[in-house]
């Protein structure tokens, strides 16, 4: 059911930490995005190319939807 799985998608956010005004809002827009917003590969299934919320680590504001590969090159390079 698509609220469940939107709750729990929020619920697990806010246990890594991060911090939005509007969480719903967040989901929809996580939704929408189908391209890194850095190197613009499509998001799909899982590994390099898995979607990724990119967050801040020491505020806990979002800042992107990357694919994984980007994410975890964002944080190695902070």
């Amino acid at each position: 059911q698509p609220h469940i799985i939107k709750n729990k998608m929020i619920s697990v956010w806010k246990k890594r930490g991060v911090i939005s005004e509007d969480y719903s809002k967040l989901y929809d827009d996580y939704l929408l995005i189908n391209k890194c917003e850095l190197c613009e590969v499509v998001l799909e299934g899982k590994g390099r190319n898995k979607k990724c919320l990119d967050h801040d680590h020491t505020t806990g504001l979002f800042r992107n939807v990357l694919c994984n590969n980007c994410n975890w090159t964002v944080r190695r390079n902070i």
